[in-house]
């Protein structure tokens, strides 16, 4: 099959969160599975430059349609280790993709509705006719709304579209001038509940909203939110069009990019290892301790590692780490807030904490650091409020740290309580609790901790069970092919 991927990140020249990874994983996935992937993406300044081999321009006469005239584009195409991109600069006043940062602009429905837009105006002008069109998140969610109303009566018939959205909260929100801009332009034809209108605000269109309505098939990144934003208050207003296109949507777990995180050759890691080999662990877990002065004493390492959010459940992250520390264990915690209270409230427990020699908070993000502390680290928590997919788990259990996960989303289609989950005791592989009060964590992360602390042969066994399943791109790769199959087919 001949793919292209149209989003606004990919890993790890422009990428925010896990959309990034999953643009990457995927198409390298399924390119070693034989089929041919480019990725189109915009041409950011702010990209990592330094990443693209071979950038140079292979299109520089694109003009886009946009309000009645025209945006001058040029494409220019690179490798991005191994993968084939392209990526569109409008030559324009208002500077779309000049802006410094990927998101956070007044107009960013607009700038991604053009970029929507220049990415059909590119493969209709240069006679790519890719069999399946994978677009991601409300920022592409206008690919398929263009393909169908426009698109397939000037060149483009036989295009399928599968829409993934990975997070649910950020749908895009614009008004009528985006389908004047568009050349939508019917504004009865778009503010009706059946397409475009959004569900509360009768006077705004809602771009993730015409993704599910108009793509061939819409997933989310696991099986249990699938579920979730079917049946609780996580589908974040969009129930009504989910029910309606129940028949096309479905949860596919991510995968985890194993050439980046493998601690057999881990480039960041003082001492490699695997599940056949873990002694390695145990030298990391020192190489730790070195690094943030910590005391050497035989108790386990607790850890967090991520952002610090609401959705990330920021008050049971702190009482974990204060809790940890009440049990005599160690705790080594590395992220940094977006939001200026949470950041300021870790700033202050990290100057409260900084003489304590069993603990370790570093606000901010570096990528080495987080590889130690995976490597290191005994057990992980994740006490999500929310967790759509989640990769911390996977890489987690991926480097011997077992996890104490709160069970929602992919959470629960991936960590396995060891005493009382349903599966066989051989695919158990961490703790899990279900509320969001301090005593549920207390309950999960004090098994954590007694058995690492009493019975090291048995969390030796769980911390192998994790390691040696399989989270790569191997499962959800062969998962979408068969979606692309059933839609490329169908009329």
């Amino acid at each position: 099959m001949y793919i292209v991927q149209i989003a606004s990140e990919c890993a790890p020249i422009a990428k925010v969160g896990g959309l990034a990874d999953v643009v990457y994983g995927l198409s390298r996935e399924l390119e070693i599975r034989g089929h041919a992937v480019e990725i189109i993406l915009p041409k950011y300044d702010c990209l990592w430059y330094d990443q693209i081999w071979g950038l140079q321009p292979v299109h520089e006469d694109l003009w886009v349609p946009w309000y009645g005239g025209t945006i001058h584009c040029t494409v220019y195409f690179g490798f991005v280790q191994g993968r084939k991109c392209f990526f569109i600069e409008p030559h324009s006043q208002d500077s779309y993709f000049d802006r410094g940062i990927f998101y956070g602009h007044y107009d960013d429905p607009i700038r991604f509705a053009f970029f929507c837009k220049a990415a059909l105006e590119f493969m209709l002008a240069s006679g790519k006719r890719p069999d399946i069109l994978h677009v991601h998140d409300w920022q592409t969610a206008l690919v398929p709304v263009l393909l169908f109303e426009l698109y397939q009566q000037v060149g483009m018939p036989d295009q399928r579209v599968c829409y993934t959205i990975h997070n649910f909260r950020h749908q895009g929100s614009a008004g009528e001038d985006l389908l004047w801009a568009t050349g939508l332009a019917d504004p009865g034809r778009f503010f009706v509940q059946e397409r475009l209108q959004d569900t509360f605000n009768l006077h705004a269109l809602n771009l993730m909203k015409g993704g599910i309505v108009y793509a061939n098939a819409v997933t989310t990144v696991s099986p249990r939110h699938a579920w979730e934003v079917l049946n609780t208050d996580l589908d974040c207003g969009l129930g009504g069009p989910l029910h309606t296109h129940e028949a096309k949507f479905e949860g596919i777990l991510n995968g985890l990019d194993y050439e980046a995180w493998n601690p057999a050759a881990d480039a960041w890691l003082p001492h490699h290892f695997d599940a056949a080999t873990p002694a390695g662990k145990d030298a990391n877990r020192t190489a730790l301790r070195r690094r943030f002065w910590l005391r050497d004493r035989d108790v386990p390492v607790v850890a967090y590692v991520g952002r610090l959010d609401s959705q990330k459940g920021v008050h049971l992250i702190r009482h974990a780490l204060l809790h940890s520390l009440e049990r005599g264990a160690q705790f080594v915690l590395l992220g940094s807030s977006p939001e200026a209270p949470i950041q300021a409230d870790f700033l202050g427990l990290k100057h409260a904490l900084d003489d304590n020699p069993d603990c370790h908070i570093e606000i901010g993000f570096h990528e080495a650091l987080a590889h130690l502390i995976y490597a290191g680290a005994d057990i992980l928590v994740i006490p999500s409020m929310y967790e759509p997919c989640g990769l911390t788990q996977l890489i987690g259990m991926r480097y011997g740290a077992v996890p104490v996960a709160r069970a929602v989303g992919g959470l629960v289609d991936t960590v396995f309580d060891i005493d009382h989950s349903d599966r066989p005791v051989a695919e158990r592989n961490g703790f899990v609790f279900n509320d969001v009060d301090f005593p549920a964590l207390e309950s999960a992360l004090d098994r954590a901790i007694t058995m690492a602390t009493d019975k090291p042969k048995a969390f030796a066994k769980l911390r192998a069970a994790g390691m040696r399943q399989d989270h790569s791109w191997n499962h959800p790769g062969q998962s979408y092919l068969d979606v692309y199959e059933r839609i490329r087919h169908r009329a």
